[in-house]
């Protein structure tokens, strides 16, 4: 009897090491910078504020940042890094392109801007001002606020050749986005609800083309993309246009943070494949139904996936440091 409590004893405290949670996760926390720099979220909102004044790109931009930054490496400031003679980069990789300058730039002066304040100098990681900004263009653009979990240091690489398949590819169906997103530990509820990020920014014509000119040699425009949408595309994006010519990712409130992302893809305009099946595979039609009715219910999920996105790939230790340029290793 005594070696089967043992036994008991020993499979219980595996278990209790098996769910554990992410040891990363657990040194991060919204006071991190409490001692050290406590208005440092004040500091980054208030060029945030002057960065959005100048131009609006700065809000999708930063939340595109901020996704390829965590799904490659984790969150970790590595896109932000520029290349070098003897580097390239992430974000020269050719999923990165896009990314818009002023997402950087806002990065950038930010830490310039906490680095000003001698105690805080050195001491804030640009991982963490990038959360902290991502934050910042949400809930400035009418999204949800929420506290930001802070401790990140900045990534030690920054490859190219890392971005290659770890991003989400505009084509992916629900079986591939829900694999990627799991190997980060999210699962199918947290991608739909960062998929909504695309209710802000934009894309270009090359992104699309292949729905509405080439989908299938029966149906040369992709039947579940709504009629009338797709004649807009067509208007917007004639043949051989500049492949860099913009379109909006939601045609209907392009600048505010809202849950229309989810009305669209009710009436067939999801500008992706990967927004639109979203709403045509029945494993998810029903959690784009509901945010479609439901503000608060949406808002509430995409916090929560935002703090689970911001875990990913969390550097400490000797795994990492407070960078002094952001665009640029110690």
């Amino acid at each position: 009897m005594g070696l089967l409590h043992i036994i008991i004893a020993f499979l219980s405290i595996s278990s209790v090491t098996i769910f554990m949670p992410d040891l990363v996760s657990a040194q991060l926390k919204t006071n991190y910078y409490a001692k050290t720099c406590p208005n440092v979220e004040t500091i980054v909102r208030n060029v945030v504020k002057q960065k959005i004044q100048q131009t609006l790109v700065t809000i999708p931009a930063v939340l595109r940042i901020f996704f390829h930054d965590c799904f490659v490496e984790g969150c970790d400031g590595s896109v932000i890094i520029a290349s070098t003679q003897g580097n390239t980069a992430e974000k020269d990789h050719p999923d990165n392109l896009s990314l818009a300058g002023d997402g950087f730039d806002t990065v950038i002066k930010a830490k310039a801007a906490v680095d000003a304040i001698p105690s805080c100098k050195n001491k804030v990681s640009c991982a963490d001002i990038l959360a902290i900004a991502t934050r910042d263009v949400v809930q400035l653009s009418g999204g949800p606020g929420y506290q930001v979990e802070l401790g990140r240091l900045d990534g030690l690489t920054s490859k190219s050749s890392n971005v290659e398949g770890n991003l989400p590819k505009p084509t992916f169906n629900l079986n591939q986005l829900n694999a990627m997103f799991a190997s980060h530990g999210l699962n199918q509820a947290d991608m739909i609800a960062l998929s909504a990020a695309h209710t802000l920014g934009f894309s270009h014509c090359n992104k699309v083309s292949n729905r509405i000119y080439n989908f299938s040699p029966k149906n040369p425009v992709d039947p579940t993309l709504n009629k009338t949408y797709a004649i807009q595309l067509q208007q917007m994006c004639p043949k051989n246009v500049d492949p860099r010519v913009a379109i909006n990712m939601d045609p209907i409130t392009r600048r505010a943070f809202d849950n229309v992302y989810f009305q669209n893809l009710q009436k067939g305009m999801g500008l992706f494949t990967s927004d639109q099946v979203l709403f045509t595979d029945q494993r998810s039609k029903g959690t784009v139904d509901s945010w479609a009715s439901n503000s608060k219910a949406f808002q509430t999920a995409f916090v929560n996936a935002m703090t689970k996105l911001g875990r990913v790939g969390v550097k400490t230790g000797k795994n990492g440091n407070i960078r002094r340029d952001c665009g640029a290793f110690n």
